[in-house]
């Protein structure tokens, strides 16, 4: 699919009407029916774009998504929704009213930020993209909001916006890029737009090394259902060096207060896993603190307590057994438990959880589920054994 327009003329819309949630086995059918009285490129192009919105919906919800147009790329690359709307009402919050969103993508941070009430430009370099962008600001009602622009980011004056969005490419030919600067561009050029600008948000990958964050940036991690999404750097109206993780949906935001590496002791009755955007934060020493607990092992964030406590941050279980890793011993205790469910979870171990698995359950299922925690524990390799903890009451800190 190299051009829309086709798409969006009457014919295209009313075609993308007709495929919308067309399963898979049943593309065939459907586009030996519609060549009948349509292109066959138009026909391909309009399957191929309801696969997309079908894809997109996890990130953009179904009705935005049923709406949108979308490249491969753009479906791939695009932040979720519940984050880019996140990130937008922090800028409002600073006040921001306008933000220049270079490399723009199909349009996902520009929509909204345009919902919280911000004029955008958004920017990207490729055509099909930024067209891509346009048609969604005006699928959504957002054309007076959103100009799209297409044009190279570094040739772009942003002096008269309140504040810069950089979202660069971190995808080549190979895949994933690590090196934030092989991003494109380079997050040294970004770090210098947001220098020259009131506010600067820079979407960054969420394993971006510590030392690579500028002294002059705050940094945060997010994420969404539990799972890291991004890390994003603040430039302006916010603490330099300062440190974040958070979660949504909520948000619940822990900021880092510079605790040393909390002490190693032994497994008590609970067993706290703190959410990934805290450990990609480096803030399970804060964790630590609240629970009254421990390091299970000092390589490990995996924090042990004698007491429950209630903390966003981080899902407790309570802890029934702790064993020498042995998947015989397993087997036997899960039999005599009558387990059936069982759920595996890994820091510090390279068994793979679904071959522990099939090799631990019993052939004869019972009714009772447990979780256990392939880890070390002072450097052994242990497995611990437990279930979700019960809830307490309070939410703990914000």
């Amino acid at each position: 699919m190299n051009d829309l327009a086709p798409l969006l003329t009457p014919e295209g819309r009313a075609l993308l009407d007709d495929v919308r949630g067309t399963a898979p086995a049943d593309e065939l059918a459907v586009a030996t029916r519609l060549r009948r009285e349509h292109p066959a490129e138009l026909v391909s192009a309009a399957l191929g774009q309801a696969r997309l919105r079908q894809r997109a919906a996890a990130k953009f919800g179904a009705a935005d998504a049923e709406r949108m147009f979308f490249t491969p790329n753009g479906v791939e690359q695009s932040t979720r929704a519940s984050v880019a709307a996140y990130r937008a009402l922090r800028l409002k919050s600073m006040g921001v009213t306008s933000v220049a969103d270079l490399c723009c993508g199909i349009g996902g941070d520009a929509i909204a930020l345009a919902r919280a009430g911000i004029r955008v430009l958004a920017v990207d370099r490729d055509p099909l993209t930024a067209a891509a962008a346009r048609a969604n600001a005006d699928a959504l009602g957002l054309a007076g909001l959103i100009d799209v622009r297409e044009a190279d980011v570094t040739e772009v004056d942003t002096a008269s916006y309140d504040a810069v969005f950089v979202d660069p490419a971190r995808r080549g030919g190979r895949g994933r890029i690590f090196d934030p600067e092989a991003y494109s561009p380079p997050l040294s050029w970004a770090v210098q737009a947001a220098l020259k600008a009131p506010h600067a948000a820079l979407k960054v990958a969420p394993g971006i090394p510590h030392e690579a964050v500028p002294a002059q940036a705050e940094a945060e991690w997010i994420s969404d259902g539990g799972d890291v999404k991004e890390a994003v750097l603040w430039f302006g109206g916010t603490a330099p060096g300062a440190v974040r993780a958070t979660l949504l949906p909520g948000p619940r935001t822990l900021l880092g207060r510079g605790l040393p590496d909390p002490g190693v002791r032994p497994v008590g009755r609970y067993l706290y896993e703190p959410d990934g955007a805290v450990v990609r934060a480096h803030l399970v020493a804060e964790v630590a603190q609240e629970v009254e607990g421990g390091l299970v092992d000092s390589t490990i964030a995996y924090v042990t307590s004698d007491a429950l406590h209630a903390t966003p941050y981080a899902t407790a279980y309570e802890i029934t057994d702790q064993l020498p890793f042995n998947v015989k011993k397993l087997k036997a205790l899960l039999r005599e438990r009558g387990v059936g469910i069982l759920t595996v979870k890994k820091r510090g171990s390279a068994v793979e959880p679904e071959e522990l698995r099939r090799k631990a359950l019993p052939k004869q299922h019972g009714p009772h589920s447990a979780t256990v925690f392939l880890t070390r524990v002072a450097g052994a390799p242990t497995m611990l054994i437990g279930a979700p903890a019960r809830a307490v009451t309070g939410a703990g800190p914000s």
